[in-house]
């Protein structure tokens, strides 16, 4: 089955089908405008005239629905809202959030700690503090399903790239489960809800280890903080709020654990301090992995490199508590963060020595954010100051500026009217004055003087083309029985040799060690 998000290598399999015409991601400006600019509405939560802090939102991952914003909270709610509202400046936070509201439910009788869309945005996964995780059709506000198995709160969850039956949770009891929404239900509960168990847990996944002296009433740290299911479809990454410790598993083999990394590399063999992560995500190629951890510092792993430790770190957050989240945007050119300090900041993933972007209006701590799947800019910020804030930041980007090569490639090209005008009888026109159309004046400017070196393309009489598409289709034919032109066809991406076989993860941490 293969899932909606193109990976990395479905894509290059289009651009060696259909030629690398790319566009370009925009990159957020150094400066921005003041924050307060950028925000486009501010909603209150309260249910029953009391106020309560969300912990968990999730947009919606189809094109379609991405203007939804799933919000849980404290009480157990999830309320959904429709961020294309236009809010007045006169509004009260409570009149934006009522009208924004979409609907709203009680979801469990406890904190609901993770939100989740699955099947094209129709079921809503909700993890909580009384041990459960449950199923939601969200149109019709009806729980269809409760994961049971967990024996401590359930912090953290994700489900498969490409199959939305399969999950993943991990809990503060110190485990983590794999869960399959097509097996059966083992039992009813008093409410008539469909019970299903786990098809794998693992337990103690991250302990602390053992110390000589610990006080008296304090158990050790072994809770799960958050899991993700890598792009691969097979493995999975667990961390912890014991140490800065990420863990690789298998699925298919859940015995011991593929590999692990750490910021810091020496913390693998050598004893040094401990700092908990509070939460992971990965961009929507699955290249590359971001953990927000303890020591106010977020760390950028590449999966395919993991023996190397973090690629990128970024600071100018502080991260004290293991609600404050951290999440890359999809095409991984940027990562937003909340804060302790009431604010929540953006960093340039290329350019991680540059201070980041703050965004400010927050009066308590920014703990959960979110970027829109398909809109640029469109983020959303919850705070313990009972408020989610929308933000539209797509103003303040700028496109790529374009490299002297990519200019230089675009004036050698022959212009697609030049090209056509080769096959037929027909008195060529200027290339000159081709050329120069296909610009805009300020384009023209900057050209000008790579034009007066280039030279133009020959433009033959229609006997000489003859002789040079004769001749180059021998060449043609000649180069394709090669088996360099075998490998680079466009069949050869459909139907690789065996040599070039797709690896897994697993086959990289295999090679590493």
């Amino acid at each position: 089955m293969v899932g909606k998000d193109q990976s990395l290598f479905q894509g290059i399999k289009l651009r060696e089908l259909n030629g690398f015409r790319v566009r370009k991601p925009p990159v957020l400006g150094d400066n921005l405008s003041e924050s307060s600019e950028l925000a486009t509405g501010v909603l209150a939560l309260q249910h029953n005239g009391e106020q309560t802090p969300p912990l968990a939102i999730s947009f919606c991952k189809t094109s379609n629905k991405s203007y939804l914003l799933a919000v849980t909270d404290e009480d157990g709610y999830v309320t959904l809202y429709d961020t294309r509202r236009q809010f007045h400046s006169f509004a009260s936070y409570q009149e934006n959030a009522e009208k924004a509201r979409v609907s709203d439910w009680i979801a469990h009788h406890n904190a609901i700690f993770d939100v989740c869309w699955i099947k094209d945005d129709s079921l809503i996964l909700t993890a909580s503090g009384d041990q459960t995780i449950k199923v939601w059709n969200a149109q019709e506000k009806k729980c269809t399903g409760v994961l049971v198995g967990h024996t401590g709160s359930v912090k953290s969850l994700c489900s498969h790239s490409t199959n939305p039956d399969l999950l993943v949770s991990g809990s503060r009891d110190g485990s983590f489960a794999l869960w399959d929404l097509r097996c059966k239900s083992s039992y009813r509960t008093g409410d008539e809800e469909l019970c299903v168990n786990s098809t794998a847990m693992v337990s103690g996944a991250h302990v602390s280890p053992p110390r000589k002296r610990v006080r008296r009433g304090k158990a050790a740290s072994m809770s799960i903080t958050s899991v993700v299911y890598l792009k691969d479809g097979v493995s999975i990454a667990t961390a912890g709020a014991v140490d800065s410790l990420i863990k690789f598993w298998d699925t298919r083999n859940l015995k011991t654990q593929l590999s692990q990394t750490s910021p810091y590399i020496e913390s693998l063999t050598q004893k040094v301090r401990s700092h908990g992560i509070s939460s992971m995500s990965q961009d929507s190629h699955g290249v590359f992995l971001s953990a927000s951890c303890m020591d106010n510092r977020i760390y950028l792993y590449n999966v395919l490199q993991l023996e190397k430790g973090p690629i990128k770190s970024f600071s100018g957050c502080q991260i004290e508590s293991f609600f404050v989240k951290t999440v890359i945007s999809p095409d991984a050119a940027h990562i937003l963060s909340g804060s302790s300090d009431g604010n929540a900041y953006i960093w340039q993933v290329d350019k991680p020595q540059l201070d980041p972007i703050q965004l400010k209006s927050h009066e308590g701590e920014v703990t959960a954010v979110a970027w829109s799947q398909y809109e640029f800019g469109h983020i959303a910020t919850s705070s313990d100051d009972f408020t989610v804030r929308l933000w539209d930041i797509k103003s303040s980007y700028r496109a790529n500026t374009r490299s002297p090569s990519s200019i230089r490639k675009r004036v050698m090209a022959i212009p697609t009217m030049e090209r056509r005008e080769l096959f037929v009888d027909k008195e060529p026109s200027d290339p000159k004055t081709n050329f120069v159309s296909l610009y805009s004046s300020d384009e023209v400017l900057d050209l000008k003087t790579s034009i007066a070196s280039v030279a133009l393309p020959d433009i033959s009489t229609p006997k000489s083309k003859k002789y040079k598409l004769l001749s180059s289709f021998e060449l043609k034919e000649a180069s394709e029985g090669t088996p360099e032109a075998a490998i680079q066809s466009p069949s050869s991406v459909l139907n690789p040799p065996p040599s070039l076989k797709r690896k897994t993860i697993r086959d990289y941490f295999l090679a590493a060690s």
